[in-house]
Order: C-alpha cells, then structure tokens, then sequence
C-alpha cells in the first residue's frame, strides 16, 4: 500500500531532526568548504587578520603587508578576500568554529602576533594552505615568512659600537611573540661580536613601558655608563614612544647625551620627529614573499622563501657618545623625598 504524500514529509522532517539533534550533541560545525565541489577552486586567497578592525590607514604598520600582498595576488591570478577577528572574537577566538570561515578560500594567509596556536594547528593538519607572516617554527607544518630580524639587530649594534658606544640598553615590551624575541637575540649577539657586556643587565623589559620608563630611570642609566638607548617595534610603538617622552622629560638631548636607536619604524603619531637611527621592515617585500608561497602550496607545489633581509637607517638620533662630564652637566637633578641626588 503506497504511502501519503503526508506521511513522506512528515517521515523527512522527523528525520531531518534527528540528524541535526545528532549533529549538535556532537558539536559538528558545518564547513563552507565541503559544500563546493571536492577538485573546485575559488581562486581567492584569503588574509585575516587578528586586529580588532582590518587595518585600511596607510599609516598602520600592517598597510604596507598589504600592498605587497594585493599586487603579488594579482601577479599569481588570484583575487582576496579579507576576514578579520572581530567577527569571531578577536585573537583570542577558540573554538571548531573560530576560523572555519577561511576555508571559503583555497588558502589563507593570517597577519598577527597572537595567533590562536590551536586553530592554526586543526588547519595545518586537516592540510588547508597555511601561511603565517612571521615566523612561527613553534607549530609543525606550519608555513611562515618572515624579516631577518636578528642580523639586522647585530647591525644597528655594530653601528653604535663603530661610533664608540660601550654600554647599550635594549628596551622591550614583557612579550613572548617571534619578533621580539629575534630582536632581542640580533641585539645580544651583536654586543657578544662587538666584545662588548651583554647578558639579562642589557635588557629592560615591562609590561608597560609608558608606566615604568620614568626620567629618573633613564639618568639612572646615564649615571651608570650607559650611553645607547635602543628600543623594539612593536604593534603597539610603546617601547619607543616611552623612551621618546623620557628623554624629553629628563632634559636629555640626542644624541649629544645619549643616542636612541630603533629596532624597526617608529609609531605613526612620532614619525614627524627627528628620523631615528635603526632598521627599516620591508613589509611589501613580506606581503609579497607569504603570497608566493601560499600560492605554491594551493598547487600542491614545494614552498620555501628565504628571510627577507632589514635595510639598515642611519637616521639623526645617533652619534659618538658624551663625556661623563657632559652628562653630569646636562642631567637635571633627581628629586627624591630626601632632596636632590
């Protein structure tokens, strides 16, 4: 006895339910990318980035990747699609879910320093294209680019030390992220080539440098010899604007009293100021190198890109180093609860 149009869709649907009952009680997330054609591809290449907003000022520091990034696109025959983290939570998005919209693409290239290690692992292992622009050797199978970071550190070292400073302090920000801690090492072994002291006494590290960098720490330091200053890049240029507003509250003149150098380009809100000494990122080269090799793995294709070397600047704000006597004379006093020091 053949069955009623009514009871067939009243079968479906009860069956309907119970398979998306099924699905959620095993937390099944639905992959944008399994609803085209297995051997299809979308020619776009997808770029997030974990900014809460997509950088589009030309004046932010990820600008530049992204001129890189859209010119070699185009060079490869692939358009873009941009996805940030504010839909999904921002950098700290955890969760199946959290990065199953890139799969929209044939491949993905991901910008920021705090990536969500875990959803990049489950892409990298379910063998979605991957490329991290920076370096991130810390998850296997992971593809990255990056700046050679610490030959360009050595180099801004080397050059003070030509000009006859002996005593240098790196200040950072309290950050565990691959370029901080490649600046770093650039700057220690470039005091070990230069025969110079290094090891923890070198390095002043805060959470928050605009805090803890005071006038009074910074003639400290000139106190004690110390006669370069030298600050890292970061998203945030709180090193370097920190340092900057010390030195104009301590009195301090650059660099006839000390000189400043900076591990990268300064904050756009300071780039009208003198041009400081240190190394410049070649952010398009960067965009244009992860796009090269993220089209390289869509085609299942061996992807490999060397460091992409810093090109070093002289700037103004570095030159020989003062007297001991000169710094005592320019120095204003300390004010402490006791009196002037």
């Amino acid at each position: 006895m053949p069955l009623r149009r009514e009871e067939v869709v009243s079968d479906s649907e009860e069956t309907r339910q119970k398979v998306l009952e099924a699905a959620r009680s095993l937390g099944y997330v639905p992959d944008p990318a399994a609803r085209r054609l297995a051997a299809a591809r979308s020619n776009l290449l997808g770029v997030f980035s974990f900014t809460a907003t997509f950088p589009t000022d030309v004046q932010h520091s990820y600008y530049p990747f992204l001129v890189g990034v859209e010119r070699e696109a185009a060079e490869c025959g692939y358009d873009l699609v941009l996805f940030t983290g504010s839909s999904t939570g921002g950098a700290g998005a955890t969760g199946p879910d959290a990065l199953s919209r890139v799969r929209l693409a044939d491949g993905c290239l991901f910008l920021g320093r705090h990536a969500p290690a875990q959803e990049l692992r489950r892409l990298v292992a379910d063998g979605f294209p991957v490329v991290h622009l920076g370096r991130r050797d810390e998850l296997e199978g992971l593809a990255w680019v990056g700046a050679d970071y610490v030959s360009a550190g050595r180099e801004v070292v080397a050059r003070l030390a030509a000009l006859g400073h002996r005593r240098m302090l790196l200040i950072c920000e309290d950050d565990e992220a691959h370029a901080s801690t490649d600046r770093e090492h650039g700057f220690l072994k470039g005091l070990e080539a230069a025969g110079l002291p290094g090891g923890p006494e070198t390095v002043f590290r805060s959470a928050d440098p605009e805090r803890d960098l005071t006038p009074e720490r910074l003639r400290g330091w000139l106190a004690e010899g110390v006669t370069a200053l030298v600050a890292e890049e970061t998203d945030t240029g709180a090193a370097w604007r920190a340092l900057r507003r010390a030195v104009t509250e301590a009195g301090i003149d650059c660099p006839r009293d000390a000189s400043l150098a900076l591990l990268g380009s300064p904050p756009a809100d300071l780039a009208d100021g003198p041009e400081p000494t240190g190394f410049d990122i070649p952010h398009t080269q960067l965009g244009a190198a992860a796009v090269r090799m993220l089209a390289a793995l869509v085609a299942g294709e061996d992807a490999t890109e060397p460091l992409v070397a810093c090109a070093f600047r002289p700037g103004a704000t570095a030159g020989p180093p003062p007297s001991a006597h000169q710094i005592r004379r320019t120095a204003p006093p300390v004010r402490t609860a006791q009196g002037d020091l």
